[in-house]
């Protein structure tokens, strides 16, 4: 069969005129809607208006013009059906072989910040997911399009065989099809969050390709990047690589861990990270002071990680981290003279993420979690925690300083995998205990690391302290303030302890189990 008869309707006209024309030279009819039918028609291309063919005009606004047998009778007869092929003849039907259909703008309607729920539901597309199912559907016999960037492999095949291959329209029927399921995703999420449902009895996402990954965790591991269709910007879907080969899967994972942490604060803050987890956190009077305490809270971990900050990276910092081995940089800008000191390493990679909001500015978000046979849904931890939220529990109340190393030690600890023990001193970080099977092994490690820094620094638990022996612990180390959950049958036994060794403890009555 050859292709003679095309129905195109297009909100994005990019290419649709060259590609319009190069139809029509090889004897292609062309069938067109709206505004579609007007470029064409104001640029010489051969165009038959749609109520030409369904002798029907188009009405409402244009809310009904091709829902019609003439139409859809055309996309989804069987061409090989000698049944079909009789009542198309007499009805007096044609078919249509090929169909170029892009759809109303709505993700790009509803991104706007002063979009009225009238202007979202006007752009919700109805004819043209119906002609682009029809189509896809049918696929044996027509081909389909929607988007811009299959029109010149498909005028190939046109030039060559009069057709494309079926091979061709299978492809472009999956795509269809993602292409409509995408779209219907946003619109019924759209809906539910506007009712307040955002965990319906089924819950659909959809993401877009970012780029094709070399690996996944490991080498034999196929992997993808995708971003959320309404993403804000200050991430890592957004950011923008200034230098550097791209982004592995790991690098990504780290990446996003780092930023994590990093919009706890609003102050100059650096945050360095391995293994999605922080080896060091600084906060300081700028961001060369900041970044000079991450490095300092563990010289040997931060070597090979990532470090994410704050501020504009300037030249007097861009000197230090170019000073060690760092996989990537991370930083709202950098100047050139930054710009210029850092991309002098070959191997190191530098993201500009743009503006940002911190923690307290920002909204929770939905977390989705792969599960064997399934997915875990659950809503972003962006809780955060006030002075006048804590409970002091001991005899001892903490001192102003160990006060603000312990709200410090707090923002950081909740972004650690759990069991998490945290030390904080001198606002950084100076010893870590990730993902221990108990507290008190999570406490010994980070209190391993710290080592004499340990003497005078705050203790923070992700998580309530079964038993006292934590405490102990930490007295013997020199902690002097500690901050956890609270809520242990075992409190009291903790609170003792750490009345006896003269610590300061608060309960925050909030857990922060990371996973």
């Amino acid at each position: 069969m050859a292709i003679r008869r095309a129905l195109i309707s297009v909100s994005d006209k990019t290419g649709i005129v060259e590609f319009s024309r190069a139809l029509a030279e090889q004897g292609v009819e062309i069938i067109s809607t709206g505004g579609t039918f007007n470029l064409l028609q104001k640029e010489g291309v051969p165009v038959i208006g749609i109520s030409d063919v369904t002798g029907f005009p188009e009405i409402l606004d244009g809310r009904v013009k091709t829902l019609h047998p003439a139409v859809h009778s055309g996309l989804l007869a069987v061409r090989d059906s000698e049944e079909h092929q009789k009542a198309m003849q007499e009805l007096g039907l044609d078919y249509i072989d090929l169909v170029v259909v892009n759809l109303y703008p709505f993700k790009e309607t509803i991104a706007k910040p002063d979009v009225t729920y009238e202007d979202a539901i006007e752009n919700i597309d109805i004819g043209g997911p119906t002609m682009l199912r029809s189509a896809a559907k049918n696929h044996a016999f027509v081909t389909v399009v929607v988007d811009a960037a299959d029109y010149g492999g498909i005028i190939e095949e046109i030039k060559a065989d009069g057709d494309t291959t079926l091979e061709t329209r299978k492809r472009l029927a999956a795509k269809v099809f993602r292409h409509t399921a995408a779209y219907d995703s946003l619109i019924s999420n759209y809906l539910s969050a506007l009712q307040g449902d955002p965990l319906p009895e089924t819950y659909t996402v959809t993401y877009e390709k970012v780029q094709d990954l070399r690996y996944g965790e490991n080498p034999h591991q196929k992997a993808a990047f995708y971003k959320k269709p309404l993403a804000a910007s200050g991430n890592i879907t957004t950011a923008e690589q200034l230098h550097g080969k791209e982004l592995s899967y790991n690098n990504i994972n780290d990446a996003n861990a780092a930023l994590a942490i990093l919009k706890e604060f609003t102050e100059p803050a650096v945050v360095a990270v391995k293994h999605m987890n922080p080896c060091g956190v600084g906060i300081g009077t700028d961001i060369h002071h900041a970044y000079q305490k991450a490095y300092e809270a563990d010289p040997t971990s931060i070597f090979g990680g990532i470090v994410a900050a704050n501020r504009t990276v300037g030249a007097e910092t861009a000197e230090l981290m170019g000073s060690i081995f760092l996989e990537i940089i991370i930083a709202p800008d950098f100047t050139p003279e930054a710009l210029e000191i850092l991309t002098k390493k070959k191997n190191i990679r530098l993201l500009k993420l743009g503006e940002f909001k911190a923690a307290e500015e920002r909204n929770s978000e939905w977390l989705v979690t792969s599960v064997d046979g399934g997915m875990l849904v659950q809503e972003s931890d962006v809780h955060n925690l006030n002075v006048e939220d804590l409970q002091v529990v001991t005899d001892r109340k903490p001192t102003e300083e160990e006060l603000k190393q312990l709200l410090f030690g707090w923002k950081v600890v909740k972004h650690v995998k759990s069991n998490a023990i945290l030390l904080a001193k001198d606002d950084m970080t100076v010893g870590v205990g990730a993902g221990q099977m108990n507290r008190v092994g999570a406490a010994r490690i980070a209190v391993e690391q710290a080592g004499e820094k340990a003497k005078g620094a705050v203790l923070a638990s992700d998580a309530f302290f079964p038993m006292g022996d934590t405490v102990e612990l930490a007295a013997k180390a020199g902690i002097t303030a500690i901050i956890q959950p609270g809520g242990s049958v075992k409190d009291e036994e903790s609170i003792a302890a750490a009345n006896a060794h003269g610590i300061a403890m608060v309960f925050t009555g909030v857990r922060h189990f990371k996973h």
